[in-house]
């Protein structure tokens, strides 16, 4: 274009007429863009404009000083623990089944235990780890770890392997994405010699015995003679492992705590009781071993033993028998259980020489008593065999004397036992000699027992005497026809004045051909009372032979 012509045909614009008022201009139309109207900006509305900037500028860079300065690290270290997290995968643990593979505990979701009562002090159940269990196996805090009973003892192989997940968290704690690094590996089955139907039973039993008669409570075991294999194991009363486990319950949980009866402890392997004339058939063998006495001698009870007193001739020291035996020789001894006759061949009386303490000590140490058994559950008690040293240590430095040798050969004065030990022991008389070591586990291989060396008459002499027990002496409430059983039967005297007994029996079956051992304990019954272990274990051999007649069946 020609800028003459442009000069020439156009008029300058001043900038006065561009930002003219539009008051000015009444007849301008500014739908037909004829032109522009601008206004001018007001002085204040630019320092409102300027305040605002100046003032997010300022907020804008304290927040940033705030973060990077003062929460930095803190950030830093969030934001780095926020994009990538390790979570662990717990694993289901292993199922437990007894012998006839029928569930005990198992997974659904959450550990579950078989809903009947008996089976507490044997599953035992699981919880979660306290800080001395973190620190000492280094258990994850959330993990479930076995509390007592199997889930205990055999927690690693139940627990099995846990698995490892990484996940990737935004900045809201949303998990965006995970990958499992270790996926979970479940706990291996466990199969128990156990039998759920004996077991319901046994404990059934014992609790209906002991609620009637007055007895605090009892325990009971019935074993394999040759094995170990634990088929029972009683403990009454006892908790619900269910209510452990998931420890909502804290009203039921105190109520266990509280109770004078006290539900925790396992009295089979833990309980410890004055094993009274149970030990009567032990004191035998020890006695023939030592030709302390031929088993044919008789020694006459007329229902106490007198001992003069060199010092007061007057008044001699008498030990009472429970009743007037007549002459008993050892097989009758063990059957009517003489004590005037354990007396004798214990302490020694007149031309009878005795065991005395030391030797007493050792034989029934022989059996299992005084030690651990071995028995896979925790808290085993050792118990107590009376002997100087002991006296000396828990009654002021008295000497001991001879009426003490009298009262630990008959299981008084402080002796303890437990019931597993008994039942272990019992093993022994059974087998002539093998000692096993009691197992709650179904095995392919058992533990070798420890053989002890009497001589086969010897053992024979005990046995008989304890058939006896059944067919005409104190355990003639087993005398059943199904099965022929030997037993013998303990009541123990307890409390400060006597005031109450504990009422055992021990035995085996069948009796020709033995397979099965049992012991049987009800704790703490009034003195008098006249029903005790006997009563348990018959009602047991009649369920049994309802219910369950293989285990009267000889190989």
């Amino acid at each position: 274009m020609n800028r003459k012509f442009w000069r020439k045909n156009y008029k300058r614009l001043d900038p006065d007429e561009v930002f003219m008022d539009s008051r000015n201009l009444p007849s301008f139309n500014d739908q037909q863009f004829e032109g522009q109207i601008e206004k001018p900006i007001s002085k204040k509305s630019a320092y409102i404009l300027a305040g605002c900037i100046v003032i997010s500028a300022l907020i804008l860079g304290g927040r940033v000083g705030f973060l990077q300065v003062l929460a930095g690290q803190d950030l830093a270290h969030r934001s780095e623990q926020n994009k990538l997290r390790h979570s662990v995968i717990f694993a289901d643990r292993g199922i437990v089944y007894d012998r006839h593979n029928q569930e005990l505990a198992w997974n659904n979701p959450d550990r579950v235990y078989i809903d009947r009562p008996g089976f507490a002090h044997i599953l035992g159940y699981v919880g979660y780890p306290n800080a001395e269990d973190i620190a000492r196996e280094s258990f994850h805090p959330k993990s479930l770890i076995g509390k007592s009973g199997v889930e205990r003892t055999y927690h690693q192989l139940l627990a099995g392997q846990a698995g490892l997940r990484i996940e990737e968290v935004n900045s809201l704690g949303e998990v965006s994405s995970n990958h499992v690094l270790r996926y979970p590996e479940s706990g291996d089955s466990l199969v128990l010699a156990i039998d759920a139907e004996v077991q319901a039973a046994f404990h059934r039993i014992i609790a209906e015995v002991a609620d009637s008669a007055g007895y605090r409570g009892g325990a009971a075991v019935l074993m394999e003679a040759e094995t170990g294999e634990i088929v029972s194991l009683v403990s009454y009363p006892e908790f619900d492992p269910t209510v452990m486990s998931k420890a909502s319950d804290r009203q039921q949980i105190a109520s266990y705590i509280l109770d004078e009866d006290n539900p925790f402890l396992n009295r089979p392997v833990a309980g410890l009781y004055s094993p009274g004339s149970i030990i009567k058939p032990f004191i035998a063998l020890a006695a023939l071993a030592e030709n302390i006495i031929s088993p044919e001698k008789q020694i006459e009870s007329t229902g106490r033993l007198i001992v003069p007193n060199p010092y007061n001739p007057d008044r001699p020291t008498i030990f009472r028998d429970w009743r007037a035996h007549g002459y008993t020789d050892m097989r009758r001894a063990l059957a009517v259980s003489s004590d005037v006759y354990f007396y004798q061949i214990g302490g020694g009386f007149e031309s009878q020489p005795g065991l005395g303490i030391a030797r007493i000590e050792d034989y029934v140490r022989k059996f299992g008593f005084g030690r651990p058994t071995g028995i896979d559950l925790s808290g085993e008690a050792t118990g107590t065999i009376p002997n100087p040293e002991w006296k000396e240590a828990n009654f002021d430095g008295d000497p001991w004397r001879l009426g003490n040798t009298y009262h630990t050969a008959i299981g008084q004065y402080g002796f303890l036992v437990s019931p597993i030990q008994a039942a272990r022991a019992t093993a022994a008389l059974a087998t002539a000699g093998r000692l096993p070591t009691p197992t709650l586990i179904k095995r392919d291989k058992q533990l070798s027992p420890v053989v002890l060396d009497f001589a086969s008459t010897d053992w024979q002499v005990v046995q008989e005497g304890m058939r006896q027990a059944v067919t005409a002496g104190t355990a003639a409430s087993l005398n059943v026809p199904y099965v022929q059983v030997a037993a013998k039967t303990g009541t123990a005297e307890v409390g400060s004045q006597n005031q109450f007994i504990n009422a055992w029996i021990i035995g085996y079956f069948p009796y020709e051909n033995p397979k099965y051992v049992f012991a049987v304990v009800l704790e703490q019954g009034r003195s008098g009372t006249l029903i005790g272990g006997g009563m348990v274990m018959r009602r047991l051999l009649d369920w049994l032979k309802q219910n369950a007649p293989e285990y009267f069946t000889v190989d």
